[in-house]
């Protein structure tokens, strides 16, 4: 008979842990965002923050009371009782408690040195702090998860203190205790030999203690920082030892390096160890919930992240690609559909037939490899990458290119003439340049010129152009720029280096990268914002022709 897959129970700490990374600020909405989207992921554990360290956080655990999420525990967060008070005299527990969550988390300290130099008080009284905070908790018909808090330094300083704290844990009553590589810095050959010792205390304490015999056995739990980069691996260590929880965050977001990356983790303890983490349903919804988390926490995603990221299944080499097409496991460890991921062919001056073939199956596009388009789209494509032209970044400009090769690209408009003005003068009244660009467009045979305004000469193009389109092409209005790129390709030419342009565009449904390449970047930029309007009209046109009856908005 088949053993029973043995079941990680994830623990997102995104929130909290997470929300301490630089730059990163979450609000209230935000935090509830994020939250339902865990738990549509599968998290069956979810730290939504301290209750009664800032008002915030209190209205989200409130807000989840009056709307709860569908499967995962909220959690919430706080440390054991001040030295020398009784726990339910402790006004910031109470604080705790009126959060109203079933589980709590409390850390405490176990490494002396964080005793005696932080909390200024005896090795003794910090184990009644645990032990006694637990019992009190316990005692309100609270769960318990003790996160011992910069565990692997102190065990490695005073093994034997450590496991005194973790022995208060147990007789406190905590159900789970969870290993806190708080500084980062310890590697997985440590954090496995530590695990192991743990877990045999553990067993050891709850079979043969002299106190009496706690009425829970505790499990093992792990949370580990990146500071040393081995955060993800070292709580796969643990695992393989025996840890049955692991606390990480969503990309990988916290403090310095940040904490563990479940989304790393989970498809690494699923797909390769075989571990149950979450429904096969949920791990397809990874990718997706990274890159929405990613737009909430408003932090551009990590293109390269393993599983998860744009990059994580893109193939650029010409054998690579011809390889991947026959068979996939040539150059892919896992299908990326079971992330939610999708196969991507890159476009480069290192293509090859088979990935502007693979790339035009992408399109849409029936192309023949014996077809003479074929090598003349390849040749010409090898021509503007060596001109400075970046295709692999912006699919949107080499799908019009490829078009146009074919006879297959629609002529939404024509620009006949274009000029831009910009005055740099600068007075108390009106800071930075103001520029004004005037444009003549033709459209379905007719003339039409218009100007505009912008804070910059791209600006007052890009404004002209779309006050000259919107009234044939209204769906223009809901096209906007989500980013703008600029690339010197060849410093040392001085003022008359060429100029990289890519413009990242969307209509709210989808997103797409153009290039343009000048030693003018005026010029640069008004190619790339060309293309990106064109592109946009030709999504627009093939919805249109697929679904006549629905408009995008």
């Amino acid at each position: 008979m088949n053993s029973p897959t043995p079941t990680i129970w994830i623990y997102d700490t995104t929130l909290r842990d997470g929300a301490q990374r630089e730059g990163l600020s979450l609000s209230l909405e935000d935090k509830l965002r994020i939250a339902r989207q865990l738990d549509r992921l599968g998290i069956p554990f979810i730290e939504g923050g301290w209750p009664g360290a800032n008002p915030k956080d209190v209205q989200f655990f409130w807000q989840l009371k009056e709307q709860p999420l569908s499967q995962a525990e909220v959690v919430a967060f706080c440390s054991t009782r001040r030295p020398h008070r009784k726990a339910a005299e402790d006004p910031g527990l109470q604080d705790v408690l009126a959060a109203g969550t079933r589980w709590i988390t409390l850390f405490g300290k176990s490494w002396d040195l964080h005793v005696t130099e932080g909390l200024k008080t005896t090795l003794a009284e910090n184990l009644a702090m645990i032990q006694e905070t637990i019992e009190y908790f316990r005692s309100q018909e609270r769960r318990v998860i003790y996160d011992a808090e910069h565990w692997f330094d102190g065990y490695k300083q005073n093994p034997s203190y450590a496991l005194q704290t973790l022995e208060a844990a147990i007789q406190g009553g905590a159900e789970w205790l969870v290993l806190c590589d708080t500084n980062g810095g310890t590697l997985p050959h440590e954090i496995q030999a530590t695990v192991r010792d743990v877990v045999q205390f553990v067993q050891g304490v709850c079979q043969n203690s002299d106190q009496p015999t706690p009425q829970i056995t505790p499990q093992i739990g792990i949370h580990t920082h990146n500071d040393a980069g081995t955060a993800v691996a070292n709580a796969m260590a643990a695992v393989m030892e025996g840890a049955r929880m692991v606390q990480g965050t969503i990309n990988g977001y916290g403090e310095r390096c940040g904490n563990a990356n479940l989304c790393t983790l989970i498809p690494n303890l699923q797909l390769k160890l075989g571990y149950s983490c979450v429904e096969a349903s949920q791990l397809a919804q990874l990718s997706a919930s990274s890159r929405l988390i990613s737009e909430v926490v408003n932090l551009a995603p990590d293109d390269h992240a393993p599983f998860v990221g744009l990059s994580a299944f893109a193939h650029k080499g010409g054998i690579h690609v011809s390889a991947v097409e026959r068979n996939p496991l040539t150059y892919e460890h896992i299908a990326p559909e079971l992330v939610g991921n999708a196969r991507r062919i890159v476009i480069s001056d290192q293509a090859g037939l088979s990935n502007v073939l693979a790339k035009a199956r992408s399109f849409g596009i029936d192309l023949d490899k014996q077809d003479p388009a074929c090598r003349q789209i390849l040749q010409h494509l090898k021509t503007l990458e060596n001109q400075g032209y970046q295709f692999e970044a912006a699919e949107a400009s080499f799908e019009l290119l490829m078009r146009e090769a074919l006879g297959q690209r629609q002529q939404f408009f024509t620009i006949k003439d274009f000029h831009v003005y910009c005055d740099m003068l600068h007075d108390a009244a009106r800071q930075g340049s103001q520029a004004v660009a005037t444009i003549k467009v033709t459209v379905n045979g007719s003339d039409i010129l218009e100007a505009a305004e912008g804070n910059g000469p791209v600006s007052a193009l890009d404004g002209a152009l779309r006050k000259a389109l919107v009234s044939v092409y209204p769906d223009i209005a809901s096209f906007y720029l989500t980013d703008y790129k600029v690339r010197i390709l060849d410093g040392t030419a001085g003022t008359s280096a060429k100029t990289r342009v890519l413009i990242e565009s969307s209509n709210g449904l989808q997103r797409w990268t153009t290039v343009g390449v000048s030693s003018n970047i005026i010029e640069a930029s008004y190619q790339a914002v060309v293309e990106g309007l064109e592109y946009g009209l030709m999504l627009q046109s093939q919805q249109e022709i697929a679904s006549p009856l629905t408009s995008v908005t």
